[in-house]
Protein backbone atom coordinates (compact mmCIF):
# COMPACT_ATOMS: atom_id res chain seq x y z
CA UNK A 1 0.00 0.00 0.00
CA UNK A 2 1.23 3.49 -0.89
CA UNK A 3 0.02 6.81 0.55
CA UNK A 4 0.13 10.29 -0.96
CA UNK A 5 -0.93 13.62 0.50
CA UNK A 6 -2.33 16.11 -1.96
CA UNK A 7 0.01 19.11 -2.17
CA UNK A 8 -0.76 22.70 -3.14
CA UNK A 9 0.15 22.14 -6.78
CA UNK A 10 -2.00 19.02 -6.96
CA UNK A 11 -5.13 20.47 -5.38
CA UNK A 12 -8.24 21.87 -7.11
CA UNK A 13 -8.30 19.30 -9.90
CA UNK A 14 -10.37 16.21 -10.58
CA UNK A 15 -9.21 13.08 -8.81
CA UNK A 16 -8.98 11.08 -12.04
CA UNK A 17 -6.70 13.75 -13.56
CA UNK A 18 -4.44 13.56 -10.52
CA UNK A 19 -4.31 9.77 -10.80
CA UNK A 20 -3.45 10.00 -14.50
CA UNK A 21 -0.41 12.11 -13.57
CA UNK A 22 0.55 9.83 -10.68
CA UNK A 23 0.24 6.73 -12.87
CA UNK A 24 0.87 8.01 -16.41
CA UNK A 25 1.32 4.52 -17.81
CA UNK A 26 -2.04 3.24 -16.59
CA UNK A 27 -5.02 3.07 -18.97
CA UNK A 28 -8.09 5.01 -17.83
CA UNK A 29 -10.02 1.74 -17.72
CA UNK A 30 -7.54 0.40 -15.15
CA UNK A 31 -7.83 3.50 -12.96
CA UNK A 32 -11.64 3.40 -12.94
CA UNK A 33 -11.62 -0.34 -12.22
CA UNK A 34 -9.32 0.22 -9.23
CA UNK A 35 -11.63 2.99 -8.00
CA UNK A 36 -14.68 0.71 -8.27
CA UNK A 37 -12.89 -2.06 -6.36
CA UNK A 38 -11.67 0.42 -3.72
CA UNK A 39 -8.06 -0.42 -4.53
CA UNK A 40 -7.67 3.34 -4.87
CA UNK A 41 -9.39 5.35 -2.14
CA UNK A 42 -9.63 9.03 -1.25
CA UNK A 43 -9.66 10.06 2.43
CA UNK A 44 -10.42 6.48 3.43
CA UNK A 45 -13.55 6.17 1.31
CA UNK A 46 -14.66 5.07 -2.13
CA UNK A 47 -14.14 7.62 -4.89
CA UNK A 48 -15.46 7.79 -8.43
CA UNK A 49 -12.82 10.03 -10.02
CA UNK A 50 -14.90 13.17 -10.48
CA UNK A 51 -14.14 14.50 -7.00
CA UNK A 52 -12.12 17.73 -6.71
CA UNK A 53 -9.10 17.02 -4.54
CA UNK A 54 -8.06 19.51 -1.87
CA UNK A 55 -4.71 20.22 -0.28
CA UNK A 56 -4.11 17.70 2.50
CA UNK A 57 -6.40 14.99 1.10
CA UNK A 58 -5.09 11.46 1.61
CA UNK A 59 -4.81 9.07 -1.32
CA UNK A 60 -4.17 5.36 -0.73
CA UNK A 61 -3.23 2.89 -3.45
CA UNK A 62 -3.65 -0.79 -2.64
CA UNK A 63 -1.53 -1.97 -5.55
CA UNK A 64 1.35 -4.42 -5.80
CA UNK A 65 4.76 -2.74 -5.96
CA UNK A 66 5.30 -4.25 -9.41
CA UNK A 67 2.02 -2.76 -10.65
CA UNK A 68 2.79 0.67 -9.23
CA UNK A 69 6.31 0.66 -10.68
CA UNK A 70 4.98 -0.40 -14.08
CA UNK A 71 2.29 2.28 -14.32
CA UNK A 72 4.26 5.09 -12.69
CA UNK A 73 6.47 5.19 -15.80
CA UNK A 74 5.30 7.07 -18.84
CA UNK A 75 4.38 4.91 -21.84
CA UNK A 76 6.90 6.83 -23.96
CA UNK A 77 9.75 6.00 -21.57
CA UNK A 78 11.77 4.60 -24.48
CA UNK A 79 12.09 8.05 -26.04
CA UNK A 80 15.16 10.17 -25.20
CA UNK A 81 14.85 11.41 -21.60
CA UNK A 82 14.04 15.03 -20.88
CA UNK A 83 16.88 17.29 -19.80
CA UNK A 84 14.63 19.37 -17.58
CA UNK A 85 16.43 18.22 -14.41
CA UNK A 86 19.85 19.34 -15.63
CA UNK A 87 21.39 22.46 -14.18
CA UNK A 88 20.20 25.77 -15.61
CA UNK A 89 22.93 27.21 -17.88
CA UNK A 90 24.36 30.52 -16.72
CA UNK A 91 23.48 31.98 -20.12
CA UNK A 92 19.78 31.32 -19.40
CA UNK A 93 19.60 32.89 -15.95
CA UNK A 94 18.86 36.33 -17.35
CA UNK A 95 15.56 34.90 -18.64
CA UNK A 96 14.28 34.74 -15.09
CA UNK A 97 16.21 37.46 -13.29
CA UNK A 98 14.72 39.97 -13.34
CA UNK A 99 11.30 38.80 -14.51
CA UNK A 100 8.65 41.08 -15.94
CA UNK A 101 6.45 39.93 -13.05
CA UNK A 102 6.44 37.09 -10.53
CA UNK A 103 4.38 35.77 -7.63
CA UNK A 104 3.89 32.29 -6.19
CA UNK A 105 1.58 31.25 -9.03
CA UNK A 106 2.58 33.19 -12.15
CA UNK A 107 5.78 34.28 -13.87
CA UNK A 108 6.05 36.69 -16.81
CA UNK A 109 9.38 36.76 -18.61
CA UNK A 110 10.81 38.65 -21.59
CA UNK A 111 11.84 35.98 -24.11
CA UNK A 112 14.78 36.77 -26.40
CA UNK A 113 14.97 35.53 -29.99
CA UNK A 114 16.38 32.11 -30.76
CA UNK A 115 14.55 30.19 -28.02
CA UNK A 116 11.68 27.78 -28.63
CA UNK A 117 8.74 28.02 -26.25
CA UNK A 118 8.19 24.27 -26.58
CA UNK A 119 10.15 21.47 -28.19
CA UNK A 120 10.02 21.06 -31.95
CA UNK A 121 12.35 18.03 -31.89
CA UNK A 122 13.73 15.55 -29.38
CA UNK A 123 17.09 17.31 -29.14
CA UNK A 124 15.70 20.81 -28.60
CA UNK A 125 16.10 22.59 -25.28
CA UNK A 126 12.91 24.59 -24.87
CA UNK A 127 11.82 27.41 -22.63
CA UNK A 128 9.61 24.85 -20.89
CA UNK A 129 12.68 22.85 -19.85
CA UNK A 130 14.62 25.93 -18.79
CA UNK A 131 11.62 27.03 -16.71
CA UNK A 132 11.54 23.65 -14.99
CA UNK A 133 15.25 23.80 -14.16
CA UNK A 134 14.86 27.33 -12.75
CA UNK A 135 11.80 26.21 -10.73
CA UNK A 136 13.81 23.39 -9.15
CA UNK A 137 16.96 25.42 -8.50
CA UNK A 138 14.94 28.26 -6.97
CA UNK A 139 13.48 25.83 -4.43
CA UNK A 140 9.90 26.48 -5.56
CA UNK A 141 9.41 22.79 -6.31
CA UNK A 142 11.21 19.47 -5.96
CA UNK A 143 11.91 16.56 -8.26
CA UNK A 144 9.30 14.58 -6.32
CA UNK A 145 6.75 17.29 -7.17
CA UNK A 146 7.44 16.67 -10.86
CA UNK A 147 5.65 13.33 -10.56
CA UNK A 148 2.28 15.11 -10.65
CA UNK A 149 2.99 18.73 -11.61
CA UNK A 150 5.18 20.62 -14.07
CA UNK A 151 5.55 24.41 -14.31
CA UNK A 152 4.63 25.32 -17.87
CA UNK A 153 4.80 27.97 -20.56
CA UNK A 154 1.18 28.90 -21.26
CA UNK A 155 1.49 30.92 -24.48
CA UNK A 156 3.75 30.18 -27.42
CA UNK A 157 5.94 32.67 -29.20
CA UNK A 158 7.78 31.71 -32.38
CA UNK A 159 11.49 31.01 -32.00
CA UNK A 160 12.50 34.50 -33.18
CA UNK A 161 9.55 36.46 -31.81
CA UNK A 162 10.53 38.21 -28.61
CA UNK A 163 8.60 39.50 -25.61
CA UNK A 164 6.22 38.49 -22.84
CA UNK A 165 5.75 34.79 -22.15
CA UNK A 166 3.30 33.64 -19.48
CA UNK A 167 4.37 30.81 -17.18
CA UNK A 168 2.39 28.90 -14.58
CA UNK A 169 4.33 28.10 -11.40
CA UNK A 170 1.44 26.36 -9.65
CA UNK A 171 -1.64 24.44 -10.70
CA UNK A 172 -3.96 27.37 -9.82
CA UNK A 173 -1.68 29.65 -11.81
CA UNK A 174 -1.79 27.40 -14.85
CA UNK A 175 -5.55 27.02 -14.62
CA UNK A 176 -6.05 30.79 -14.36
CA UNK A 177 -3.77 31.59 -17.29
CA UNK A 178 -5.35 28.86 -19.43
CA UNK A 179 -8.81 30.26 -18.70
CA UNK A 180 -8.08 33.89 -19.59
CA UNK A 181 -6.23 32.84 -22.74
CA UNK A 182 -9.07 30.54 -23.77
CA UNK A 183 -11.86 33.08 -23.21
CA UNK A 184 -9.72 35.90 -24.68
CA UNK A 185 -10.44 38.19 -21.76
CA UNK A 186 -6.74 39.08 -21.52
CA UNK A 187 -5.28 41.64 -23.93
CA UNK A 188 -2.07 40.95 -25.87
CA UNK A 189 -0.37 43.82 -27.68
CA UNK A 190 2.62 43.46 -30.00
CA UNK A 191 5.05 45.91 -31.59
CA UNK A 192 6.27 45.29 -35.14
CA UNK A 193 7.79 47.05 -38.14
CA UNK A 194 6.27 46.39 -41.57
CA UNK A 195 6.86 47.43 -45.14
CA UNK A 196 4.12 49.80 -46.25
CA UNK A 197 1.61 52.01 -44.45
CA UNK A 198 -1.60 50.17 -43.47
CA UNK A 199 -4.76 51.88 -42.36
CA UNK A 200 -5.80 51.52 -38.74
CA UNK A 201 -8.60 49.07 -38.06
CA UNK A 202 -9.60 45.55 -37.13
CA UNK A 203 -8.94 43.14 -39.97
CA UNK A 204 -10.83 39.86 -40.36
CA UNK A 205 -9.71 36.85 -42.42
CA UNK A 206 -9.73 33.05 -42.40
CA UNK A 207 -6.75 31.02 -41.23
CA UNK A 208 -5.84 27.57 -42.56
CA UNK A 209 -3.59 25.26 -40.56
CA UNK A 210 0.03 24.91 -41.64
CA UNK A 211 0.76 22.58 -44.52
CA UNK A 212 3.77 20.35 -45.06
CA UNK A 213 5.89 23.43 -45.70
CA UNK A 214 5.08 24.73 -42.21
CA UNK A 215 3.31 27.81 -43.57
CA UNK A 216 -0.25 28.80 -42.74
CA UNK A 217 -2.62 30.16 -45.38
CA UNK A 218 -4.79 33.27 -45.02
CA UNK A 219 -7.92 33.90 -47.07
CA UNK A 220 -10.50 36.67 -47.29
CA UNK A 221 -13.26 34.09 -47.64
CA UNK A 222 -14.34 31.20 -45.40
CA UNK A 223 -13.60 27.66 -46.52
CA UNK A 224 -13.73 24.16 -45.08
CA UNK A 225 -11.33 23.84 -42.16
CA UNK A 226 -10.57 27.56 -42.00
CA UNK A 227 -10.83 29.47 -38.71
CA UNK A 228 -11.88 33.12 -38.50
CA UNK A 229 -9.18 35.43 -37.17
CA UNK A 230 -9.17 39.09 -36.12
CA UNK A 231 -6.13 41.33 -35.94
CA UNK A 232 -6.20 44.92 -34.68
CA UNK A 233 -3.77 47.34 -36.34
CA UNK A 234 -2.75 50.81 -35.14
CA UNK A 235 0.03 52.83 -36.76
CA UNK A 236 2.39 54.48 -34.30
CA UNK A 237 4.54 56.14 -36.97
CA UNK A 238 5.48 55.82 -40.65
CA UNK A 239 8.83 56.72 -42.25
CA UNK A 240 10.32 55.98 -45.67
CA UNK A 241 7.76 53.42 -46.76
CA UNK A 242 7.87 51.52 -43.46
CA UNK A 243 5.60 51.65 -40.42
CA UNK A 244 5.88 50.93 -36.73
CA UNK A 245 2.66 49.22 -35.65
CA UNK A 246 0.84 48.26 -32.52
CA UNK A 247 -0.95 44.95 -33.04
CA UNK A 248 -3.88 43.86 -30.89
CA UNK A 249 -4.02 40.08 -31.15
CA UNK A 250 -7.77 39.50 -30.86
CA UNK A 251 -7.50 35.83 -31.77
CA UNK A 252 -4.45 33.67 -31.41
CA UNK A 253 -3.55 31.28 -34.21
CA UNK A 254 -0.19 30.02 -35.42
CA UNK A 255 1.83 32.76 -37.18
CA UNK A 256 -1.32 34.91 -37.19
CA UNK A 257 0.31 38.34 -37.07
CA UNK A 258 3.05 37.56 -39.59
CA UNK A 259 0.81 35.72 -42.06
CA UNK A 260 -2.15 38.12 -41.78
CA UNK A 261 -0.04 41.25 -42.28
CA UNK A 262 1.71 39.68 -45.26
CA UNK A 263 -1.69 38.76 -46.72
CA UNK A 264 -2.76 42.39 -46.34
CA UNK A 265 0.34 43.49 -48.26
CA UNK A 266 2.35 44.71 -45.26
CA UNK A 267 4.92 42.00 -44.46
CA UNK A 268 6.83 42.12 -41.20
CA UNK A 269 10.39 43.37 -41.59
CA UNK A 270 12.90 40.54 -41.38
CA UNK A 271 10.30 37.78 -41.70
CA UNK A 272 11.84 35.05 -43.85
CA UNK A 273 8.70 32.87 -43.94
CA UNK A 274 6.05 35.35 -45.07
CA UNK A 275 8.03 38.48 -45.85
CA UNK A 276 9.79 40.10 -48.80
CA UNK A 277 13.11 38.38 -49.50
CA UNK A 278 14.52 41.31 -51.49
CA UNK A 279 13.63 43.90 -48.84
CA UNK A 280 14.83 41.65 -46.06
CA UNK A 281 18.16 41.25 -47.86
CA UNK A 282 18.56 45.02 -47.71
CA UNK A 283 17.85 44.99 -43.98
CA UNK A 284 20.46 42.27 -43.45
CA UNK A 285 23.08 44.35 -45.26
CA UNK A 286 22.15 47.52 -43.42
CA UNK A 287 21.46 46.24 -39.89
CA UNK A 288 22.54 42.59 -39.80
CA UNK A 289 18.87 41.68 -39.19
CA UNK A 290 18.16 37.97 -39.62
CA UNK A 291 14.80 37.57 -37.89
CA UNK A 292 11.40 39.24 -37.79
CA UNK A 293 10.93 42.50 -35.90
CA UNK A 294 8.00 41.27 -33.82
CA UNK A 295 7.78 41.72 -30.06
CA UNK A 296 5.06 40.76 -27.55
CA UNK A 297 5.19 44.13 -25.86
CA UNK A 298 2.26 44.30 -23.46
CA UNK A 299 -0.06 41.98 -21.56
CA UNK A 300 -3.15 43.12 -19.63
CA UNK A 301 -5.03 40.95 -17.16
CA UNK A 302 -8.84 41.06 -17.13
CA UNK A 303 -10.81 42.25 -14.13
CA UNK A 304 -10.82 39.88 -11.16
CA UNK A 305 -12.84 40.26 -7.99
CA UNK A 306 -13.01 37.91 -5.04
CA UNK A 307 -10.55 35.44 -6.51
CA UNK A 308 -7.04 34.26 -5.74
CA UNK A 309 -5.86 36.54 -8.57
CA UNK A 310 -7.67 39.74 -7.61
CA UNK A 311 -4.27 41.42 -7.14
CA UNK A 312 -3.77 41.17 -10.92
CA UNK A 313 -7.14 42.68 -11.80
CA UNK A 314 -6.75 45.12 -14.69
CA UNK A 315 -2.97 45.28 -14.38
CA UNK A 316 -0.81 45.76 -17.45
CA UNK A 317 2.80 44.63 -17.85
CA UNK A 318 5.25 45.60 -20.57
CA UNK A 319 8.49 44.04 -21.78
CA UNK A 320 11.26 46.32 -23.08
CA UNK A 321 12.26 45.85 -26.71
CA UNK A 322 15.51 43.98 -27.39
CA UNK A 323 18.50 46.25 -27.87
CA UNK A 324 18.83 45.44 -31.57
CA UNK A 325 15.11 46.19 -32.16
CA UNK A 326 15.39 49.55 -30.40
CA UNK A 327 18.56 50.40 -32.32
CA UNK A 328 16.99 49.59 -35.69
CA UNK A 329 13.95 51.73 -34.83
CA UNK A 330 16.19 54.71 -34.16
CA UNK A 331 18.14 54.21 -37.38
CA UNK A 332 14.87 53.95 -39.33
CA UNK A 333 13.77 57.30 -37.91
CA UNK A 334 11.41 56.05 -35.19
CA UNK A 335 13.46 57.48 -32.33
CA UNK A 336 10.39 59.11 -30.76
CA UNK A 337 8.16 56.02 -31.02
CA UNK A 338 7.54 55.85 -27.25
CA UNK A 339 5.90 59.28 -27.13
Amino acid sequence: MKEFRIKKNEAEQRFDKYLAKLLPGAPKSFLYRMLRKKNIVLNGGKAHGQEIVREGDLVRLFLADETFDKFSKRPDAETPPSRENERLPDSARSLFDPPVYADEDILLINKPRGILSQKAGAEDVSLNELLCRWWLESGIGTEEDLRTFHPAVMNRLDRNTTGIVLCGLSLPGEQFLAEILRDRSAKKVYRTVVFGCPEDGIYTAWHMAAGKDGLVRISDRPSEGAVRIRTGVRTIASRGGMSLLEIDLLTGKKHQIRAHLAHLGFPVAGDEKYGSHDRNRELRKRFGLRSQLLHAYEFSFPGQTGTRFAHLSGRTFTAPLPEYFDRILKELGFADWKK
